[in-house]
Formats: C-alpha cells, sequence, structure tokens
C-alpha cells in the first residue's frame, strides 16, 4: 500500500459525492466533532442543524475544518480535509438569497434535514427545533488517498 497526496479534481469527487462530512470545531481547547450532510457550490459547504453546542462554539470561533472520506477497505480510502470559516445565514435581507440558495442545495437529497431537524432528548430535556442554515467558506482543502 501506498498513501499519496489528492489532486484538486480528486478532492472535489470526493466532496461532491460524500453523503456525510465530519464538522469540527473547537472551543476554548477543547474540540468538538459531529456528523452532517453537507452541499457544495461555488467555494462553499451549505450545511442546515439544530442550535446546540456546535452552533454556539462556531459562533465563538468560526474557524473550523470538515472531513469528508470515502473507504472500501484498510488498503483502499480516501480523505479529504477541507478548511474553512462558518458563517450563520440568519433571516436578514443580507442573507436571504444564501438561504434561500443552502435549501435549494439541501433539498436535492432525500431526508436531507435528517438527523439535524428530529425530536432530539438529552438528558431527560427535549431539546427545542431551531433552525439553523450556515455556511463554511472554503479557505483550503487537501487530501490523501491509499492505494494498493
Amino acid at each position: 500500500m501506498q498513501i499519496i497526496e489528492m489532486n484538486q479534481f480528486e478532492i472535489m469527487q470526493v466532496i461532491e459525492n460524500a453523503t456525510v462530512g465530519r464538522l469540527a470545531c473547537v472551543h476554548d481547547g477543547q474540540p468538538y466533532i459531529v456528523p452532517l450532510n453537507f452541499a457544495h457550490h461555488f467555494g462553499a459547504l451549505y450545511a442546515f442543524t439544530t442550535f446546540g453546542r456546535k452552533v454556539e462554539w462556531m459562533r465563538s470561533n468560526p474557524k473550523v475544518c470538515v472531513e469528508f472520506d470515502n473507504v472500501s477497505a484498510t488498503n483502499d480510502w480516501q480523505s479529504v480535509i477541507v478548511m474553512g470559516q462558518y458563517e450563520e445565514l440568519t433571516h436578514g435581507q443580507d442573507t436571504n438569497e444564501a438561504r434561500n440558495e443552502a435549501y435549494g442545495l439541501l433539498s436535492k437529497r432525500a431526508e436531507w434535514w435528517e438527523p439535524a431537524y428530529v425530536k432530539t432528548v438529552i438528558r431527560d430535556h427535549v431539546r427545542r427545533l431551531e433552525p439553523v442554515y450556515f455556511r463554511i467558506l472554503i479557505t483550503d482543502k487537501t487530501g490523501h488517498k491509499a492505494m494498493k
């Protein structure tokens, strides 16, 4: 097996074909990672979630990364890391177009709102379903792959 760097075309193929990405954020030196559905469009990743820890943390530190992978076997895989800046798409005149674009891109996939917009019980309390659309403005992307 050999691990080699992926070119930009291969990186974009992984991003475009991924069903799930793992969003990582940091607050006070503590990392936090969650799986989310993403859609890519013109240098940004669009996503939908509900308010919670990840949104609080990204609001306080907008530097994030997202990992995408495609694993066929232990010696046949691709892994892509996207670095970027969190930008919340709130209800407002200046973000309505981007928010509508996010909805249009994300809703092309079946059950695109899951797992974010479902009843969630944490420590015997039902979490409010407060929708949050956001995008990650991509600043860098890298990838590696294993070959047999």
